[in-house]
C-alpha cells in the first residue's frame, strides 16, 4: 500500500471517530435554540452558543420593536464539514404595529464535540451587523373622535366640565406611558389620561403606519389604520336638562339618568369640579334603599294592600327606631307606609320577612356589589351582608354600612321601571361581565304602584313633579355625634327615563333633591 492510501484511510477513520463521538445533531440544537427564542428565554438560548456571549442585538430588537411574541419554524438542515445551517421564518408580533415576518438561517458548529450555534449578528436578521440598531418611523393617523348618541363630538373642549370629566384630556406621553403602550408610541406624543380617551387610547388613536428600520434601511413597511369613534350614550336633551337642574343649587348636587330598557347612561352631571360624586361617590342613601327592601318584602309575598303598623318609635334587635320628625301613621297599608316612608314599617319587616341572607338577594339583584364596567371608573355600590338584626334593620331604610352613588340608585330606579336590573354603560359597544337579572314575578307592578304613591300622596307630593313620575325619596344622615347632617336623595324613573340625585348635606329628600329631579323631568 502506498504512503498516500495509508494517509487517506487514517484520515477517514479519524472522520469516522470524529462524528461518531460529536452529541446530538444540527437539528436538535437548532430546535432548542428556536424554543428559547420564541419563549424569550435568553439563559436558554446563551447554553446553546458556541461562544458564551452577550446577547446585546436580541435585547435591542425587542425593546425598539416592541416585539409581544415570536415564532420560530425551521427549515431543513444543511450540513458538512463539521458545520451545519438551518434556515428559519420568523414571526414577529409588534405591540400596536402588527406582524412583521421575516427569514434567515442559523448556523451551527462543532464545538466541545456538541452541536453549537454559531452566533453572529446575523443570526437574528440576515441584514444585521455589528453595531447596527433596530428602529421604528411612524406616521399616526388622526385621532378619532368621542361622540354623544346623536353623533355630535364631545371631546372638542366645548361640552360642558361634566361631560369632561367623563371624557377625560390628553397629555404628552411619558416614558411610563410608552413602556405600557408599546415603543410605536414616542415620549410627547398625546396619549389619553383619564376618562374615556385613556380608556379607549389604542381605539381612538388607531395604528400608526411603521417603517421597521436597520440603521439607515428600511426593511419592512407595515400599514396602520385609522383609529375608530367611540360612541356614548349620552343623550344631549338629558345631558342638557340636568345641567339645567343642578346648575343653581348650593351645595353639591349630582344627577345620573338611564334609559331603564337598555341600561344606557343618558346622563351625568356634578355641579361641582373635580372628584366625579356622580359615579364614585359613596353615600349612604337612606330611605331610597327602602326600594329595595321593598323588592324583597314583595318577593316574599307581602302585597301593596297589606295592612302594617307605623307607630313613632320600634325597637328592632336592641335598636331603637324612629321616623322622620317623629311621625306616625298607626295601621296603614304597606303601600302608604312606603309613600310615607316608614323607618318602624320597614325595619321591623326586614327582620320577620327576610333577614340578611334575603336582603343581601335582593340588593345584589338590582347591582349592589357587583364590579361596574361603564367605560370610566365608577365605584360599585356596596351592601355587607348584616352581621345582627340591629344592623338588618338600619339597613332596611338604607343606613348602617351601605353606600352607594348615584349611578348606582339610578340603575335601581332603571330596574323597577323595566322589570330587569341591566348592567349600566356609558359605551354601548362594550362587552359587559355582568348579566341581566330580571325582578321576581309580581315585583314590578307592586314597586310601580307604590313608587307611584310616594309622589301623588306621600314625602314626594310637594316637590312638583310631572304626572307619571314614579320615586322614593331619601334623607342619609352622616357623621357623628348628637345631632347629624343628612343627605337629600331622590330617585325614581318616567316612562323608559330612569334617574337619581344627590344634594351632599342637603337635608331633605322630599324637600331638596326631588324638586331637583323635577326640573330635570320638566326640562327633558
Amino acid at each position: 500500500m502506498s504512503v498516500a492510501s495509508v494517509l487517506a484511510v487514517g484520515a477517514a477513520a479519524g472522520g469516522a471517530y470524529y462524528v461518531l463521538h460529536t452529541r446530538g445533531t444540527p437539528a436538535e440544537t437548532a430546535q432548542r435554540f428556536a424554543a428559547a427564542w420564541q419563549a424569550g428565554d435568553k439563559g436558554a438560548m446563551t447554553k446553546e452558543l458556541a461562544k458564551a456571549q452577550p446577547l446585546t442585538a436580541y435585547d435591542q430588537q425587542r425593546s425598539a420593536l416592541a416585539v409581544e411574541s415570536t415564532a420560530i419554524e425551521l427549515g431543513r438542515v444543511t450540513e458538512g464539514d463539521g458545520r451545519a445551517s438551518v434556515p428559519y421564518t420568523a414571526k414577529l408580533e409588534l405591540k400596536n404595529i402588527g406582524k412583521w415576518t421575516y427569514e434567515g438561517k442559523i448556523d451551527l458548529v462543532v464545538a466541545d464535540r456538541t452541536w453549537k450555534v454559531d452566533w453572529k449578528p446575523s443570526t437574528l436578521h440576515p441584514s444585521l451587523t455589528s453595531g447596527a440598531e433596530f428602529s421604528l418611523k411612524t406616521r399616526w393617523p388622526e385621532r378619532a373622535a368621542i361622540t354623544d348618541a346623536e353623533g355630535s363630538r364631545i371631546d372638542d373642549g366645548t361640552a360642558g366640565g361634566s361631560v369632561q370629566q367623563l371624557v377625560g384630556y390628553l397629555v404628552k406621553a411619558t416614558k411610563k406611558d410608552v413602556a405600557k403602550l408599546g415603543s410605536s408610541y414616542k415620549v410627547g406624543q398625546a396619549v389619553g389620561s383619564h376618562g374615556l380617551q385613556a380608556t379607549f387610547q389604542k381605539q381612538l388613536a388607531g395604528t400608526p403606519t411603521t417603517e421597521i428600520k436597520l440603521g439607515d434601511k428600511t426593511l419592512k413597511t407595515i400599514e396602520g389604520a385609522e383609529g375608530e369613534p367611540v360612541e356614548t350614550s349620552l343623550d344631549p336633551r338629558a345631558q342638557a336638562a340636568a345641567v339645567t337642574a343642578v346648575k343653581d343649587m348650593k351645595k353639591p348636587t349630582s344627577l345620573v339618568a338611564i334609559k331603564a330598557s337598555t341600561g344606557e347612561i343618558l346622563a351625568v352631571v356634578n355641579n361641582v369640579g373635580g372628584f366625579n360624586r356622580a359615579l364614585d361617590g359613596r353615600y349612604p342613601p337612606g330611605s331610597t334603599f327602602k326600594a329595595v327592601t321593598a323588592i324583597g318584602l314583595l318577593a316574599a309575598g307581602v302585597s301593596p294592600q297589606d295592612k302594617v303598623t307605623c307607630p313613632m318609635y320600634a325597637t328592632v334587635g336592641g335598636l331603637k327606631v324612629r321616623n322622620s320628625d317623629k311621625e306616625e301613621f298607626g295601621s296603614i297599608s304597606f303601600l302608604d307606609s312606603f309613600a310615607h316612608s316608614c323607618n318602624t314599617t320597614f325595619a321591623p319587616l326586614a327582620q320577620s320577612k327576610l333577614g340578611a341572607a334575603k336582603l343581601l338577594d335582593a340588593a345584589e339583584d338590582v347591582g349592589f356589589n357587583q364590579p361596574l364596567t361603564i367605560g370610566v371608573p365608577a365605584t360599585k355600590a356596596s351592601f355587607p351582608k348584616a352581621q345582627s338584626d340591629a344592623e338588618l334593620a338600619a339597613e332596611s331604610f338604607g343606613q348602617a354600612r351601605i353606600t352607594a352613588s348615584p349611578l348606582s340608585m339610578a340603575s335601581v330606579a332603571a330596574a323597577i321601571a323595566d322589570g330587569t336590573w341591566r348592567p349600566p354603560t356609558l359605551v354601548p359597544s362594550m362587552k359587559q361581565k355582568l348579566s341581566e337579572r330580571e325582578l321576581p314575578a309580581k315585583v314590578k307592578a307592586g314597586m310601580h304602584q307604590m313608587m307611584s304613591a310616594v309622589v301623588t300622596k306621600g314625602t314626594a307630593r310637594s316637590a312638583g313633579l310631572p304626572a307619571g313620575t314614579h320615586g322614593k325619596t331619601g334623607t342619609a344622615e352622616f357623621g357623628t355625634g348628637e345631632k347629624l347632617e343628612s343627605h337629600a336623595w331622590f330617585m325614581g324613573f318616567k316612562g323608559d327615563v330612569a334617574f337619581a340625585v344627590v344634594v351632599e348635606g342637603g337635608g331633605g329628600g322630599g324637600a331638596v333633591a326631588a324638586p331637583v329631579a323635577a326640573t330635570f323631568l320638566k326640562n327633558y
